[in-house]
């Protein structure tokens, strides 16, 4: 037997504890945030969530348990899919791909080309690592540098780099936010990165024309990041062979190859790169001054599921090519699962279907529907302070609307992604907003106005659903 639908007041109840509790976790407890503390303020809202609609209206305890259960068994897949990320984006790391794009990104910077050439060089290392985080901490703050050099703003610099960063972020397959998307909104991940496309191409382009303009008001001498250039050369062999490895994982994607299998090989295609390019490197992972068989072996092995680090005689490199393997990933996966128990549990006691005919009762086509997406996944990054949250709760409340009207889940999965993963930098007080202005010494406001593709993504999405017509696909369409 099914709850009744509880009411509103009712419902809105644990959603409001949620964001008490984030709120305080962001602010007590900002550098653990998604380290236990998010974590567990999402466990006692479901608590919260389960007693009342037991208390309340009598809902039994297997309803939230089958739900519960179904959830998380939808999502195993994209979690392993989140391991392998991990073994991918450090293997591609150690193998010397990353640090062979940054060696050769780095070189072409001129000054009258340097704002869209931050935000290339940003997108370029973000898309290959699949984060803007580090992507930030660590070339980006090289950047920053270059720009002050330049006698470039620091607003300016920091938002061509905030910019391509969360563009790489965005559009990255190894991206977590670009997996948490796809997976809740149930979207194949490669499917969801090629439908981003009509929106954030046209993003991305508009914000590259705008930092050439801006360019265009700056001269001075070529500048050469040697630190950066010494620190890769130490511990990398630099060389084009290990470009072979992205181009066989573009391969890959565009023969729409299923998605395990694609980070699976390109994972092992960077560990052959590693061992016949990148043997010294192994080697020093493991303490061994001799790169034997063994010792590979022991390198290979750490890389894919622990964290590693290079001594390449210049701190900010050794940053940079820092790797995390599957251990990196596992904050994202605790997250995911205490996220989908408090959704499932949403769900089977009605309190979400309560909330969101609030929400639906103003959609009438393509255009409110997708405006009613993106704006409400803006509001949630300023009231819960968190773009996992976010991208959680507004694939949530619109993925049976979406259904019910016959589009695709990548509709959502991108409207989504327009809005609440590349907002979440613009807010003060959120993770993002904090970490990154702290990282750059940069004020989120003072930069926000120069993050132009930040900016631009959630109304390009909007205009996107007034001018495009959006396929509907009639099989699942609910009958009236």
């Amino acid at each position: 037997m099914k709850p009744n639908t509880p009411h509103p007041l009712i419902s809105v109840i644990p959603l409001l504890v949620l964001i008490v509790l984030i709120a305080t976790v962001m602010k007590m407890l900002p550098d653990e945030a998604l380290s236990g503390a998010s974590q567990i303020s999402m466990m006692i809202a479901t608590a919260i969530c389960v007693a009342l609609s037991m208390a309340i209206y009598r809902t039994r305890w297997q309803l939230f348990e089958e739900s519960i259960k179904k959830t998380i068994g939808d999502t195993s897949v994209s979690i392993l899919i989140l391991l392998l990320i991990g073994v991918m984006s450090s293997t591609w790391m150690i193998s010397g791909v990353v640090p062979t794009l940054i060696y050769y990104g780095v070189q072409i910077i001129t000054p009258s080309l340097f704002l869209p050439c931050a935000c290339l060089i940003s997108a370029l290392v973000s898309l290959m690592t699949g984060t803007s985080w580090t992507t930030i901490a660590t070339i980006g703050i090289a950047l920053l540098g270059i720009g002050n050099a330049l006698s470039v703003p620091e607003a300016f610099t920091a938002g061509a780099i905030i910019s391509g960063a969360y563009f790489g972020d965005k559009m990255s397959p190894m991206s977590d936010t670009t997996v948490l998307a796809s997976s809740v909104s149930g979207a194949d991940l490669f499917k969801h990165i090629r439908y981003m496309m009509g929106t954030t191409v046209p993003s991305i382009t508009i914000s590259l024309l705008l930092y050439l303009v801006m360019g265009l008001w700056f001269s001075g001498e070529r500048v050469e990041p040697s630190i950066y250039l010494q620190g890769l050369e130490h511990s990398f062999h630099i060389t084009a062979w290990t470009l072979l490895v992205p181009a066989f994982t573009g391969l890959l994607i565009w023969e729409k190859v299923p998605s395990f299998i694609t980070l699976t090989l390109s994972s092992l295609a960077a560990i052959v790169c590693a061992i016949v390019l990148q043997t010294e490197a192994l080697a020093e992972i493991t303490g061994q001054a001799n790169a034997s068989a063994g010792s590979l072996l022991m390198g290979v092995l750490k890389v894919c599921y622990t964290s590693t680090q290079l001594d390449t005689g210049f701190q900010e490199v050794n940053h940079l090519v820092a790797t995390r393997g599957m251990a990196g990933m596992l904050d994202t996966v605790w997250l995911i699962l205490c996220a989908m128990c408090f959704g499932s549990c949403m769900v089977a006691s009605q309190m979400l279907r309560s909330l969101t005919r609030i929400l639906l009762n103003s959609i009438r086509n393509t255009f409110s529907l997708v405006t009613s997406t993106v704006v409400s996944g803006v509001l949630l990054n300023l009231i819960m302070g968190d773009q996992f949250l976010s991208i959680i709760m507004n694939a949530s409340i619109y993925k049976e609307e979406y259904a019910d009207r016959g589009y695709q889940p990548e509709l959502l999965s991108r409207s989504t992604e327009d809005s609440a993963t590349v907002t979440s930098v613009l807010v003060p007080w959120t993770a993002c907003g904090m970490t990154q202005s702290t990282v750059l010494g940069v004020p989120t406001l003072v930069y926000l106005p120069f993050c132009f593709f930040n900016i631009i993504s959630p109304l390009m999405s909007i205009l996107y659903a007034l001018i495009k017509k959006i396929p509907v696909n009639p099989p699942h369409t609910t009958e009236a």
